[in-house]
């Protein structure tokens, strides 16, 4: 698969992921909100690791520098 993902997106996904942990560790998100939230920053923390967002390929984006 293309790497399709540059630095900064990577780190922004990867901060928005932490940000949500430590919301749902200090119990100001819960319930529905906080799993939805953390199947969205699961999702966030595995792109990052692999480098390629499956929503940016069929539209041709791409935030990686050649």
């Amino acid at each position: 698969m293309k790497k399709s993902m540059g630095f900064v997106d990577r780190l922004i996904r990867v901060f928005i992921a932490l940000v949500v942990a430590v919301l749902y560790f200090t119990g100001i998100i819960s319930g529905t909100v906080a799993i939805v939230l953390g199947v969205l920053a699961t999702i966030f923390i595995l792109t990052s690791l692999v480098g390629t967002c499956p929503l940016y390929l069929p539209v041709g984006l791409s935030t990686k520098k050649d």
